[in-house]
């Protein structure tokens, strides 16, 4: 399965590599997109630096089977773009998997694709995706459907359980 990654710099290191690395061992493959390919992207405790391989304007939603998005500050740099934006929209109106922790949601709030979904998010996000009428629980994982969100670095695992879960779940390509 050919997972797209998308990334700015000040993400939550944990939210990134945990998730990627796990994917990797699964057999999966993950491309990082960017702004711009072949950037370096610093987490936002510098504990992990990741090169871009791709940007949005090398891509297509197409080309991918599903979507992470690590939270930190890199959803809400890369909600201030449209290639980012719309990049997100195509995959939740294609449903192919979308996985989104802690920030990861303002995505989904700026790409409009919030309100047909139960999901969860950092507390703060979830507060401003009630106020967009999302519907929010306060829950370690929520899988609904081909949207999987959790809300901390402590919800890794189970994160990570439940994403690979819904992965396995979808067809293979041919």
């Amino acid at each position: 399965m050919r997972i797209a990654c998308v990334l700015a710099a000040d993400f939550e290191d944990s939210e990134f590599e945990d998730p990627y690395r796990a994917f990797l061992e699964a057999g999966h493959e993950v491309t990082v997109i960017g702004l711009r390919a072949n950037e370096p992207l610093k987490g936002k405790k510098s504990q992990v630096t990741v090169l871009t391989e791709k940007s949005f304007d090398d891509v297509s939603p197409n080309d991918f089977d599903a979507l992470l998005i690590p939270g930190g500050y890199s959803p809400d740099k890369l909600r201030a773009h449209d290639e980012p934006v719309v990049f997100v929209k195509s995959m939740m109106a294609a449903n192919k998997p979308v996985l989104a922790i802690c920030h990861g949601p303002q995505l989904l709030l700026a790409a409009e694709e919030y309100k047909r979904h139960r999901m969860t998010a950092w507390k703060t996000i979830q507060g401003d995706l009630k106020k967009a009428g999302a519907d929010v629980v306060d829950r370690e994982v929520v899988v609904d459907r081909n949207l999987v969100t959790s809300r901390m670095p402590q919800d890794i695992p189970a994160f990570i359980r439940e994403s690979l879960k819904v992965l396995e779940a979808v067809p293979a390509r041919r």
